[in-house]
């Protein structure tokens, strides 16, 4: 059945994937972004269903909501690049956490909303090896990861205070076309499609779950179509990890050309977690989702495509 969605941060990375997703699945999407990092001609709806608002401009927000009428509301507009919440925590926490209670503020006056999505990280997860749980021990360890867990937490108290089922999504390390940060896949991109095949990256060894936007957007859905009741938090990753050295060499299988990798010290992070791998069990449980782009299939789209820009 076809709903009315606004979808926050709808012209980033993951917003823009996820909202391609579901106006391909018949929806009436809507997206609330402020352009600040975000790029219009990501987001996939006309001038009508596209709307320029801080999320922080609660009185904006809420009459944007009145206007639109959502039946579905999905948070993902967030400060999320680390090194740039660790160099501006103020933004951030004024972002991702004042923003949150802003926009949840908001739509609890709007009585057409059925549902809640609220993106958060795993970034939440203290340093550990193996498969983490959703209900495991919590740990942020950087500006970004504690913002979120505050988000976590705003969102629960607004179900507990609106009754509006609300889930939220930590999200592991996403990847694939648009991505709109300095991540490690953009940059290799941007780096191999100027012709370089000496590459300079930071820390080589920590090991990431990485998920496509591809398989990312579908698990999203799957949630709401779920309907799941109350208040619940699940990991949205592959269950995966790979290395830095790994994602090269799916570079290198891609482009049939060796590449070397050459240690930037400005890019080396001075703290870092060698191990982030979601236990997907109970997303999968919950909604039967099933991942389906490998490394290979999602390097092979990003060296068709064009940066974001």
């Amino acid at each position: 059945m076809s709903k009315c969605i606004v979808i926050t941060g709808g012209a980033g990375f993951i917003g823009s994937a996820l909202g391609n997703h579901l106006v391909k699945e018949g929806h009436e999407v809507h997206v609330l972004d402020d352009l600040s990092f975000g790029k219009r001609s990501l987001a996939p709806v006309p001038d009508e269903r596209f709307h320029r608002v801080d999320i922080r401009e609660e009185g904006i927000v809420r009459r944007t909501l009145e206007a639109v009428r959502p039946q579905q509301v999905i948070h993902l507009a967030a400060l999320h690049f680390i090194p740039y919440c660790n160099q501006h925590p103020v933004d951030a926490a004024s972002v991702n956490i004042r923003g949150t209670v802003s926009l949840l503020d908001a739509v609890s006056t709007v009585h057409t909303v059925e549902q809640v999505f609220v993106a958060s990280t795993a970034a939440v997860y203290p340093i550990a090896e193996g498969p983490l749980r959703e209900n495991g021990p919590i740990g942020p360890k950087d500006i970004y990861g504690i913002t979120k867990l505050a988000t976590e937490r705003i969102a629960g108290d607004f179900h507990r205070c609106s009754g509006v089922p609300t889930v939220v999504g930590r999200f592991f390390n996403a990847f694939g076309p648009n991505e709109t940060n300095p991540h490690l896949f953009p940059e290799i991109q941007r780096q191999v499609l100027a012709g370089s095949r000496t590459l300079r990256l930071g820390n080589l060894d920590p090991k990431r779950d990485f998920i496509h936007t591809e398989d990312m957007s579908p698990a999203i859905a799957a949630l709401l179509r779920a309907r799941i009741p109350g208040f619940d938090v699940f990991n949205i990753g592959r269950g995966i990890e790979y290395s830095v050295r790994e994602i090269v060499e799916a570079f290198e299988r891609q482009l049939g050309e060796r590449l070397t990798i050459e240690v930037d010290p400005e890019r080396v992070r001075k703290v870092e977690r060698m191990h982030l791998l979601a236990d997907e069990a109970k997303l999968k449980a919950a909604t039967g989702w099933e991942p389906r782009w490998d490394i290979d299939q999602g390097v092979a789209t990003l060296l068709r495509e064009p940066i974001a820009g």
